[in-house]
């Protein structure tokens, strides 16, 4: 790319030919003409140059290389200095093409780096994420055990209460059904609850009086109470007791608890 072929500048030219003219005399180059003719004639005479083929030849060769020149010149060199400017744009071009490439390249490596600097962040939060899972699973069995403990007492605490309800009911319906046929049998408890009514129409009810009814139904209440006491076959008992233990199991099966139970009521854990 260094070199050029266009014809020296006239500047250039200037500076490098002789001054002084005609053999640094100061005269025009055109007398060098006749002085020429002149000096021929005693040149050949003498033979002093003998003009053979060579010498015809080489003239030939000068005259064709200055008519090139002179009339050839300006053509040869637009012609090469196109061709030089058409190497120089595809050169440029293809620089620009390997700039833009390592431009590229540059940029990709610039964001991989900021991809290192992601991944590297995200394997850190990866890490910190990972020791907090293993922190909530240590807690989360425990809970998950006090949860299902609390569901069991709640259920337990229901069935009982359900049971006492029941047993309620039953004593209260069986306390009115012997109290009415108490009232119904006896004339006594029958004058003894009109005189208790009179007189809380009245008003002439005695401080400490008590009411027939309600009398009658307190010593029920305490007879069966006595009953109940002297009474040692708790089939019954047993019976509630094993419904709720198979209730229990099934809801510790049919919810994965951790633990289940034997047919005494005793919790046992499941194997993991």
């Amino acid at each position: 790319m260094a070199f050029h072929a266009s014809a020296p500048r006239d500047e250039e030219a200037k500076e490098t030919a002789p001054k002084g003219g005609l053999f640094g005399t100061g005269l025009s180059e055109w007398f060098a003409l006749p002085i020429g003719i002149t000096a021929a004639v005693p040149i050949l005479k003498l033979d002093l140059y003998v003009v053979n083929e060579e010498t015809q030849l080489a003239a030939v060769f000068v005259a064709f290389c200055v008519a090139f020149w002179t009339q050839g010149g300006d053509a040869i060199h637009t012609m090469m200095d196109e061709k030089a400017k058409n190497l120089l744009k595809d050169h440029n071009e293809a620089e620009d093409k390997v700039i833009s490439a390592l431009t590229q390249k540059l940029d990709f490596l610039k964001a991989n780096q900021n991809m290192v600097n992601d991944f590297e962040a995200i394997n850190q939060i990866r890490t910190e994420s990972y020791e907090k899972l293993n922190a909530a699973g240590a807690v989360k069995p425990h809970h998950d055990m006090k949860a299902q403990m609390e569901r069991v007492l709640n259920m337990i605490a229901q069935e009982e209460a359900t049971v006492t309800e029941k047993t309620k009911m039953a004593i209260m319906e069986e306390a009115t059904a012997h109290v009415m046929e108490q009232f119904t049998t006896s004339k006594d408890l029958k004058k003894k609850a009109l005189d208790a009514a009179i007189a809380q129409i009245k008003g002439t009810a005695t401080t400490g009086t008590v009411d027939p009814v309600r009398a009658e139904f307190s010593k029920f209440l305490k007879n069966k109470a006595d009953a109940a006491s002297k009474i040692t076959d708790d089939v019954e008992e047993k019976e509630q007791r094993a419904a709720l233990i198979q209730k229990m199991s099934a809801i510790a099966k049919s919810e994965k608890m951790f633990f289940d139970f034997d047919a005494s009521g005793k919790p046992t854990m499941n194997a993991v």
